[in-house]
């Protein structure tokens, strides 16, 4: 008996153990950002991913805990995808009490028409998506938007931007929209992919897949993917060393003249006038 229940307890363990790690560095981005504070109404956007279950799940975990007050909504948007359980989101999220709203627009009949078929549909869905979503925090109150994107997301985007728009830019944890009216946050910013896939498998979440976009395989965010997954096998700890990069930013060492002004840049005077008395002085081994 006793050597069918060690196998259970080392299992629960170890869920525990993910568990608190994930708590701890959604909780860590929270502070670390600035994301949330007292009083806050923040929108959760859920697809039925497993990375938006799971930030719901963090941030439930962490309002029921957290030192300043704040409301939860979670906010799904319908895009009439063909065959979208519309029963699945709105049945678990009664079952665990938490506050929710469906947008329904039809932004699958407007992507379709609009892009080719075989061509890449995540641009214009996503723009289509922020859009719905924005309208509706800024007529519900919400003071801040939620999104799951993950540690490798924002990794990949940054890649995606060196390699395709010869640009240093990523997925900030925490931005403000460009009219200025939503602050959008990443509570999963330092979480690794990984655990939150370990995670949702844990805990159950009814995962609903995106029949829109996710069977485009050739996409150029996929192989960038397979890249750092390469990566991360020849080297462990490599994704983390480049997550960390992005926070450890000297604009001197780089050459954005609009981040840093080389043209003014010259030799101090004071270490000029401080070279020069220790050459008079026969100090300085300088000819």
């Amino acid at each position: 008996m006793s050597a069918q229940i060690e196998p259970i307890r080392k299992q629960a363990y170890e869920a525990g153990k993910l568990a608190k790690r994930l708590r701890h560095q959604v909780g860590q981005a929270i502070a670390d950002f600035n994301m949330i504070e007292d009083g806050d109404k923040v929108m959760v956007c859920l697809s039925g991913g497993k990375d938006s279950y799971t930030m719901l799940d963090m941030l439930l975990s962490l309002q029921a805990k957290a030192p300043v007050r704040f409301d939860l909504i979670a906010v799904n948007l319908d895009q009439k995808q063909p065959d979208f359980p519309e029963h699945v989101l709105p049945q678990y999220l009664t079952e665990r009490g938490v506050p929710f709203h469906i947008i329904e627009q039809d932004t699958y009949s407007t992507v379709t028409r609009v892009i080719p078929a075989g061509k890449t549909m995540c641009s214009l869905c996503s723009r289509l998506r922020r859009g719905a979503l924005y309208q509706w925090a800024a007529a519900n109150g919400v003071s801040k938007i939620a999104l799951g994107h993950h540690r490798d997301d924002i990794l990949g985007t940054f890649f995606l931007n060196l390699f395709y728009q010869a640009q240093l830019k990523a997925m900030p944890p925490k931005l403000r929209s460009d009219d200025g009216r939503h602050v959008v946050i990443r509570p999963l910013a330092y979480c690794k992919e990984t655990d939150i896939a370990e995670y949702a498998t844990q805990r159950g979440f009814p995962i609903i897949p995106c029949n829109l976009c996710g069977s485009q395989e050739n996409l150029q965010r996929k192989a960038v993917k397979r890249m750092m997954d390469d990566w991360e096998k020849q080297q462990p700890g490599r994704s983390e060393n480049i997550f960390r990069a992005l926070g450890s930013v000297s604009p001197s060492q780089l050459a954005d003249r609009k981040l840093f002004d080389f043209a003014a840049l010259g030799a101090r005077e004071d270490a000029v006038r401080a070279d020069a008395h220790s050459w008079l002085a026969g100090v300085s081994d300088e000819p």
